[in-house]
């Protein structure tokens, strides 16, 4: 009965607006297989080598970074809806092609623009989130989304390997087949969400007038995209640097797989009781906490021999992603402007990106040049220099105001407050 009923007032009084984007959330993780065998598809199916999967796989990402900047402008120039719907039936169609073409180059070429449509639907989706959940049920409407990735993601990757097994072209048709599901999804039943731009207050003239340039300018939030990306860093390793420095250590691939599964489970398992205990909490002692634990996590990594300790380590600063994750992305919001969301979102995603490009090739110098030992003494060092840099900067972020009962923000639609069902 009581856990019946924390899942009942975990789920409740968020809108049904949110509950159709969680629901398309899902079913994009639940068909993102491309990222999963991507490698394996170039290498064993196409007979790449392990250098021009590399290269792929960086230009994956630096669409990424790119779209992530070009993401945001159009949440809020043309609207989080249109984005969505841009995005993702872009990404269906690159997705389909990328498992027709054949020609190296021409691989290349559309795993960039793979990369540049999946990511550009990020800050849409948290953009629209913000508009239609109130700021005190923030932090429990992105920790919800967050367990939708991680649900969708875990599940996907063990499809992933049986789907490759039999087709690797059908991999790449059911992830396009899936992206347009949510395309469709958000064409019938999500409605815009960005704030009404005739309401004459000075507050939403001047949010108006949001550019990238002013979200450069603006010294506290580039503060958080600076701390995010070291933050991104640490965790980058559970991908990057864990299996390289375990496959040094003797450790096999699958051994390598039972340690690492540790994070997606726990995610599942946690992110909802976590949430409960997290969400009226100081943010400003969640961030630096779970910097410092993510840090420190890392780092007892050092001191690992076997797979049952590495998997110990895992499980710290896996608890450390599931407190920062919602807590960082409800701070973004409470320092972007009404009306420069998709811009600020845009930024933040691209900390994350950047980070995504930076971290192999950083990690794969400190094992080769110094050992996988120092990687995991910087982590440490990192992720106490982020939990140093949050504690100071929170101090200058003023309370969040919660809403009124029933009464939306500035600019914004009212939306209905109905349950999960």
């Amino acid at each position: 009965m009581r856990a019946r009923r924390a899942v009942r007032e975990t789920v409740s009084g968020l809108p049904r607006e949110f509950w159709w984007l969680w629901t398309s959330t899902l079913v994009n993780r639940l068909g993102a297989f491309v990222a999963t065998f991507m490698a394996l598809y170039l290498t064993l199916d196409r007979g790449y080598s392990a250098t021009y999967a590399g290269l792929v796989a960086a230009l994956h990402g630096l669409g990424g970074v790119i779209s992530s900047l070009g993401g945001g402008v159009m949440t809020d120039r043309l609207g989080r809806r249109p984005t969505l719907l841009i995005a993702q039936v872009s990404t269906a169609v690159s997705v389909a092609l990328l498992g027709f073409v054949r020609d190296p180059v021409a691989i290349a070429g559309v795993a960039f623009l793979v990369g540049m449509a999946s990511n550009a639907s990020r800050p849409a989706v948290q953009a629209m989130m913000a508009d239609i959940v109130r700021p005190e049920d923030r932090i429990r409407a992105f920790s919800l989304n967050y367990w939708a990735i991680n649900l969708g993601f875990a599940i996907s990757s063990m499809a992933a390997g049986f789907i490759a097994e039999a087709s690797y072209l059908a991999g790449f048709l059911i992830e396009a087949a899936m992206t347009m599901a949510c395309a469709i999804l958000v064409f019938l039943r999500l409605p815009e969400s960005r704030p009404d731009e005739t309401v004459e207050t000075a507050t939403a003239r001047s949010d108006d007038a949001v550019s990238l340039g002013t979200v450069l300018r603006d010294g506290r939030f580039m503060s958080v995209v600076g701390l995010s990306f070291l933050v991104a860093l640490i965790f980058q390793q559970g991908s990057v640097g864990l299996p390289v420095a375990m496959g040094e250590a003797g450790f096999t691939p699958a051994e390598y797989g039972m340690a690492i599964a540790v994070n997606g489970v726990l995610i599942v398992v946690l992110q909802i009781p976590v949430t409960r205990f997290i969400e009226h909490r100081d943010p400003r002692r969640l961030l630096v906490v779970s910097s410092i634990l993510a840090g420190y996590g890392f780092g007892l990594t050092a001191f690992a021999g076997s797979v049952g300790v590495i998997a110990l380590t895992v499980c710290v600063w896996t608890l450390a992603e599931i407190v920062n994750a919602p807590t960082q992305t409800g701070l973004v919001v409470r320092l972007s402007p009404l009306h420069g969301r998709g811009r600020y979102q845009g930024m933040y995603t691209m900390s994350w990106a950047v980070a995504g490009l930076v971290a192999p090739l950083l990690s794969g110098f400190v094992i080769d040049r110094f050992g996988a030992e120092w990687l995991w003494a910087s982590c440490a060092v990192v992720g106490t220099v982020a939990g140093l840099g949050y504690g100071a900067l929170m101090r200058r972020v003023p309370e969040e105001k919660a809403a009124a009962a029933g009464e939306p923000e500035v600019g914004v639609r009212a939306q209905p407050e109905v349950g999960a069902g």
